[in-house]
């Protein structure tokens, strides 16, 4: 498949590399300019890109970009064709991205980039550390393989979306419409706790709306306390522990 992304941070890259690997044509772009991202996307095995250029002649476009960035896409997508596949991996912190009403009053957060950039989004790879994406993919069938959610309202889009992450090395699960994807947001039992399928499929049924915004800033805090000692297992067990299902 031809897909741009849009982001070369932690997890842009690395969609881009292993998507790369496996034979997509892809093409990177950031927010800086194509110049700045060139010897990155050499290695990779990608085209260097400004965003404009990442949109255009693609069948999938992924956005890895730092959540409050999403209000300086509009526009980007008007010309884009409709089939063209747009997908979200990106997770609102207010302490990073400043407080947004629309979602401290309850609207998902691909909800919101949807309105935010003029099209349906599927929400996918949000719920993995960086880590998680780079260092722990294994093949289809490997015993204690991670499972990633992805929610979306198309389905031919999302099935897109899920095949994408079996690519990169995780089972793609099934996690309902975009309204739902709250589900897999920050703060919940699915989220940056690195369970296999069916583990994943309970996290997404369990999940409590009303703590989950409590989870997510509490769990901030935990981590900002330690400056940054932790290490990745501690992070994920901290997840777990701070989201855990009670019966």
């Amino acid at each position: 498949m031809k897909i741009g992304i849009i982001g070369a941070g932690n997890i842009g890259a690395t969609l881009a590399r292993k998507f790369a690997a496996s034979g997509h044509e892809v093409k990177l772009a950031n927010s800086k300019g194509p110049d700045t991202i060139r010897e990155l996307a050499g290695d990779i095995g990608a085209a260097a890109v400004s965003k404009e250029e990442a949109v255009r002649g693609v069948e999938v476009v992924v956005l890895s970009i730092p959540f409050a960035s999403y209000r300086d896409l509009g526009g980007l997508f008007n010309d884009v064709p409709k089939e063209v596949v747009v997908i979200d991996t990106s997770n609102y912190y207010p302490f990073r991205d400043g407080a947004i009403a629309d979602l401290d009053g309850g609207i998902p957060e691909s909800v919101w980039v949807s309105g935010q950039i003029g099209r349906p989004v599927v929400k996918a790879w949000n719920a993995v550390l960086a880590a998680t994406l780079s260092e722990k993919g294994r093949p289809d069938g490997t015993d204690g393989r991670i499972a990633i959610p992805v929610a979306g309202d198309a389905p031919e889009a999302k099935a897109i979306a899920m095949a994408l992450v079996e690519v990169t090395g995780f089972d793609a699960v099934d996690a309902g419409g975009l309204l739902e994807s709250w589900r897999q947001q920050p703060g919940t039992p699915a989220y940056c706790t690195e369970l296999a399928a069916t583990e994943l499929k309970e996290a997404l049924r369990s999940a409590d709306r009303s703590q989950a915004a409590n989870n997510r800033d509490s769990l901030i805090k935990e981590f900002m306390a330690t400056g940054g000692s932790l290490t990745h297992g501690e992070m994920v067990a901290r997840n777990r522990a701070r989201t855990a299902i009670t019966q």
